[in-house]
């Protein structure tokens, strides 16, 4: 189903793209079709404090966003930050998912955080020693940071879901 030379797939989109609704109807299709698919995929956006994901093994939504607070620079405004405990707790529970078995993990970011070793950098590891293919949304302006990360060893691929199909 995947390609065996490298299960570690980059699905790199541009700044204006987004790349979460391809990746929610590709786990979609594969569960559709019988294959057990775990991890996550982004919902809402930082801008309006909907940060926030869905578990696609479980379709269970996690709020990834802190709450809103007042902005210190521009009264009335707000400001959204992730709240990295959350981050985690989504990620322990596609790790406790991955430990029952998967065909598929799906990660929905590639960022700072895992480039700096925190984050869901964890989850990529575990599937990848299991021998479980991994795809993973990056931004065309990290990639080289998720190169460095994957030392070399990645597919990337357009944000289609053609490729993600021929993947």
């Amino acid at each position: 189903m995947f390609d065996a030379q490298c299960d570690l797939a980059a699905l790199v989109y541009d700044g204006h793209d987004d790349p979460d609704a391809i990746l929610r109807d590709f786990a979609g299709d594969l569960k559709a079709c019988g294959a057990r698919v775990v991890g996550m995929v982004q919902l809402g956006q930082c801008a309006d404090s909907s940060l926030s994901a869905v578990l696609v093994h479980s379709g269970e939504t996690m709020l990834l966003a802190q709450p809103p607070a007042p902005s210190t620079t521009s009264p009335g405004a707000t400001g959204c930050k992730l709240d990295l405990s959350r981050l985690q707790d989504a990620g322990v529970r596609v790790a406790d998912a991955l430990a029952e078995g998967a065909d598929l993990v799906i990660v929905n970011r590639f960022g700072k955080r895992e480039r700096d070793g925190k984050g869901l950098g964890f989850v990529i590891e575990r599937a990848l020693d299991a021998d479980i293919p991994v795809v993973i949304a990056v931004s065309r302006q990290s990639f080289e940071d998720w190169i460095k990360f994957a030392g070399g060893m990645s597919v990337k691929l357009a944000r289609d879901r053609h490729a993600l199909d021929a993947w």
